[in-house]
Order: structure tokens, then C-alpha cells, then sequence
């Protein structure tokens, strides 16, 4: 069911999904990894990577066959130790051009507004309409799952040089094609999620075709750390260009599609509100409770993790992966276990 999602000025800090000082839980809906990873073929590269020596710092064949893969030259190819890092940088480059605002989707990834934040940037949350230099668009949109309407031709000359797409969770895409991503959008890619290895920080991004391309490239290149992917991360994106691990990808696909539906029923049958439209392996929904943090603590103790989408600015609400069906049943039992049934709640005649 769809329901009014309230959406705030004001940037949270940054908050993550994943192991917590516990550990990792057994059952972790609150990332948005492949659940049916780790791909094989990227396991075993990462495993056999030679650790015991540096990567080329100029990374030349992996940027060559990551250029290659998406039909571009090197030269537009900028690696990454992770999004976050790139995130980071870009930002930090955007504002030595003159960047004076920063425009997000209504609900996105924290590191966004934690990069703007650190350098004083106003933020102004889509559909808000204010001026702003650099545009954070994600697609398909976290926590939501949901096409990027900002994904237009650029409207004035600092919308054209500063507007950047986080392709995280376009490998993840279940229903739908991919929409086709404009010549003038820098492109984020961290194929680490869709091989379910997140444990391995890697990234690369897309220079846009525009008369500064060359000039930023050269700048977002200066101002990296030496070697900012390591020999794993390496051997994770050079597997991800195999033929190999993108046809275990497609097929993944297909097996996250069924459990996802799967996992719909289960929402509806726990008396969950789901927020319609996810296109991705990943939904948000609404648990039938007066106290999410309590509810969140109880399955916790149980080796079950939910994302709290709080700091998404979406209060009441978490976010799921799609898991296998085990992963489910373990969540349909502990939520029994926590209110049977036929036990009432509320007030009861």
C-alpha cells in the first residue's frame, strides 16, 4: 500500500545497514547485497588476488577493460576506493569550482549530505525547488527502490558539470530496463553489491561528455590517495567485466525476483505496510508496532537485523534486502514468537 512519506530539509548523520558491535546477524535484511552471493567466480578471484604486491597506481589495464566494458575511452574512468570515498572527493572538488548548494533525492544514502555537510553546503531535498551545483540522483533510488525523475537533460551550464548518478543498484534491477543515463551525468558504479561482496571496497566512475570532463578527470585524479583500490579490489572489478559473473548475475536475478515475492506475502500476512514501486532487491516497509526501536532490539536477539529507515528521513519504516526463503521463515517465526497470533493488541472487547 502506498502511504504519505514525509520528506525533511535536514540531513541525518550517517547511518549504515550491516554487522553492528554484536557481529554479523545470522539473518541480515539491512543490507542491499545480492543475497544470492557471493558470485563464485568474483570469490575466487578476490581470493587468489597476489596481496603481497602494489596494483599499478595508474590502474591502466583495469581502466582500459572497464572503459571497455561500457563503451567509453580510459580516459573518462576514475577508480575509487569505495562510493563513499568518491563521494566524498567529487564533493570536495565541485566546491574548489564554486559549488555553493547541494540537491538530493527526498530519501537517499547518508554519505551524500555527510560529504555537503563537511564543507558547510546547504542542502535542499527534491522536490524542493531551490538553486544548487552539485546533484546527487540514484537510481534505483534508496531506501525506495524507485526511478530517478531528475534523470533529465541538464537545464543551465553548473547542472551540466555537476550532476552524478549512483549506479549501485542498477546491476540490482528487477522489473523494468534501465533507463538510459544522459551523455552529461557522471556515473558511480560499485559492482560489489550485485556480486555480494561488499566486504571489498572498490568503485569506478564515469567521466559525462562535456567540455570539462578532461579537466575534472585530471583534478578528481590529483586529488586520490596513492593506490586507492587494493590488489582485492582490483580482482573484484576486473571479475565483474567476466562474462562468467555477469551471466551469474542475470541469473540471480531471476532467483531474487521470486523471493522477493515471497517475501511481499510474508509482509502481508505479518500485517506490514509496504511502500509500493521498488524496482530493486530491496523494499521498504511499515511493522505494525508502537515501538519500532523495541521491536528492531527483540529481533535482534534472535539473529535478525531490519534497517531502520529513521535516518532516511522516513520514521516507522525499515528497509529490507531480499533474502532467501530460510532468511524468511526465521523472520516469520521470531515475529510469532514475539506476538502470536492470537494474542490481542490494543484494546480488546
Amino acid at each position: 500500500m502506498n502511504a504519505s512519506l514525509p520528506c525533511s530539509l535536514l540531513a541525518e548523520p550517517a547511518h549504515h545497514g550491516g554487522p553492528d558491535a554484536r557481529g554479523p546477524a545470522r539473518w541480515d535484511f539491512s543490507t542491499n547485497s545480492n543475497a544470492c552471493g557471493p558470485c563464485p567466480y568474483a570469490l575466487a578471484a578476490v581470493q587468489q588476488a597476489d596481496a603481497s604486491r602494489y596494483p599499478d597506481p595508474r590502474y591502466t589495464a583495469l581502466r582500459t577493460a572497464l572503459a571497455q566494458f561500457h563503451g567509453v575511452s580510459p580516459e573518462r574512468i576514475v577508480l575509487a576506493a569505495s562510493a563513499s570515498e568518491f563521494i566524498g572527493r567529487i564533493t570536495l572538488l565541485a566546491v574548489r569550482h564554486g559549488a555553493k548548494a547541494v540537491s538530493l533525492p527526498c530519501h537517499s544514502y547518508g554519505d551524500y549530505a555527510q560529504a555537503a555537510q563537511a564543507w558547510g553546503l546547504p542542502l535542499y531535498r527534491r522536490p524542493h525547488a531551490a538553486p544548487a551545483d552539485l546533484h546527487w540522483l540514484c537510481e534505483p533510488s534508496s531506501p525506495l527502490g524507485l526511478p530517478e525523475p531528475a534523470l533529465v537533460q541538464p537545464t543551465s551550464a553548473a547542472y551540466h558539470r555537476w550532476q552524478v548518478l549512483d549506479c549501485a543498484y542498477r546491476p540490482l534491477q528487477l522489473e523494468g530496463q534501465p533507463s538510459t543515463i544522459p551523455a552529461h551525468v557522471w556515473q558511480l558504479w560499485t559492482p560489489n553489491k550485485a556480486l555480494g561482496l561488499t566486504g571489498v571496497r572498490a568503485a569506478y566512475a564515469i567521466a559525462p561528455l562535456h567540455p570539462h570532463a578532461a579537466e575534472d578527470v585530471a583534478q578528481l585524479l590529483a586529488l586520490a590517495p596513492s593506490w586507492p583500490v587494493g590488489a582485492h579490489g582490483v580482482a573484484l572489478l576486473q571479475a565483474w567485466l567476466e562474462a562468467s559473473s555477469q551471466t551469474w548475475l542475470a541469473h540471480s536475478l531471476h532467483t531474487l525476483r521470486q523471493w522477493k515475492q515471497a517475501q511481499l506475502v510474508l509482509c502481508a500476512q505479518s500485517g506490514w505496510s509496504v511502500q509500493a514501486g521498488s524496482l530493486a532487491n530491496y523494499l521498504v516497509a511499515q511493522p505494525r508496532t508502537p515501538d519500532l526501536a523495541h521491536l528492531l532490539a527483540q529481533l535482534r536477539q534472535q539473529d535478525i537485523q531490519l534497517r531502520d529507515c529513521h535516518s532516511f528521513g522516513l520514521p516507522g519504516w525499515v528497509r529490507m534486502g531480499v533474502l532467501a526463503p530460510a532468511a524468511q521463515q526465521a523472520l516469520q517465526t521470531a515475529l510469532r514468537r514475539i506476538a502470536p497470533p492470537n494474542r490481542c493488541r490494543g484494546n480488546c472487547d
